[in-house]
């Protein structure tokens, strides 16, 4: 079973349902909910999601779509070593740097999803969008 850590942009893409890439952001959750991958995101990426809903939307309703994902998805660790890391690298986006220290820091994700690939390119995981990922899982 593939560990994958699911960026800001994927989660987005499935809440705002935006074409054509909420079809395989929902795929890659899908495949959460049946045990067949283990999703995990950050606390970094839970509070943009409930920061950009939150433009749209009620607090109370944007807490319980967050809590329902949650029920299929994990939060990967982020602490002091994981800032400093990202901090000390050579990422161009901060916040991109802390998935990426974050799901190396958890030890067993190997794969980021996101449709944000050229920030990644640091990045020793294997960084993909959700599309690849899905098409990738079809020729196993």
């Amino acid at each position: 079973m593939d560990d994958v850590l699911i960026d800001t942009d994927v989660l987005l893409d499935f809440f705002f349902d935006r074409e054509p890439y909420s079809q395989y952001a929902a795929q890659v959750l899908n495949l959460c909910e049946e045990g067949k991958i283990k999703g995990f995101t950050t606390p970094v990426v839970i509070s943009n999601v409930y920061y950009l809903l939150r433009k749209i939307g009620k607090h109370h309703l944007i807490i319980e779509k967050l809590k329902q994902l949650l029920t299929i998805i994990d939060i990967a660790d982020m602490d002091k070593k994981v800032v400093l890391n990202a901090l000390n690298s050579d990422f161009t986006d901060f916040e991109d740097a802390l998935q990426n220290f974050s799901a190396l820091e958890n030890g067993k994700i190997r794969v980021l999803l996101t449709r944000n690939i050229k920030d990644f390119k640091k990045s020793t995981l294997a960084v993909m969008t959700p599309e690849t990922y899905l098409r990738g899982r079809l020729n196993k």
